[in-house]
């Protein structure tokens, strides 16, 4: 079967002041990115769609489940890491405003956690749950970078969680064989974001 993973669109920055969890909802021109990465699939046919239950991944998903006349699954193992944390910065915005922070998370690459392979451990367990449920089939997961990343170094047999930057709406594909077999067919698809300004940050 083909996994089609895509990451959410660019949202706003959002902190809270009660320490609930921030949650953002997708900004202007993440709006803009999700429906060009739902008329870009326009021609493709999938027979499951789950999403993050995360507020950004929920507006990505938004249009394309109504481009293909479906009802996602919302599915809490593809949520993002951060999904309690009350502050969201897009990493780009927080490289301008504070580089040093943006620099050492680039570094150190576990985001705060202390083991981000139990992180790879549950997206993996969600990702090959879905994928067992389409044989044969296709299947759209709308979700996050870090879900992105943790599946497809797992796929590649990588000890590094963490190694790559998806785009925002970027379309990522995986086969997944009934056989246990797993490989990449492509990381990082944005064609639908050309000629549009700032869509591929």
């Amino acid at each position: 079967m083909e996994l089609v993973i895509i990451r959410h669109g660019l949202p706003v920055t959002r902190v809270t002041e009660d320490g609930t969890a921030a949650d953002p909802p997708l900004s202007d021109v993440g709006h803009e990115q999700a429906q060009r990465m739902a008329e870009w699939l326009s021609d493709e046919e999938f027979d499951g769609l789950y999403v993050s239950p995360l507020l950004r991944a929920r507006e990505t998903c938004a249009p394309l489940a109504e481009q293909q006349g479906m009802e996602p699954e919302v599915h809490q193992g593809v949520a993002e890491f951060d999904q309690h944390s009350d502050t969201y910065i897009p990493l780009e915005e927080l490289k301008v405003i504070n580089y040093e922070l943006w620099r050492r998370q680039m570094e150190d690459k576990r985001f705060g956690m202390e083991d981000p392979h139990s992180f790879r451990e549950v997206v993996v367990a969600a990702l090959s749950e879905i994928a067992g449920r389409h044989r044969g089939g296709r299947a759209a997961v709308v979700c996050h970078g870090g879900v992105i990343n943790a599946w497809a170094s797992h796929v590649l047999g990588m000890d590094e969680v963490f190694f790559f930057d998806p785009v925002y709406t970027s379309i990522n594909r995986f086969m997944v064989a009934s056989t246990g077999q797993r490989s990449v067919v492509s990381l990082n698809e944005a064609g639908h974001l050309r000629r549009m300004v700032g869509g591929t940050t």
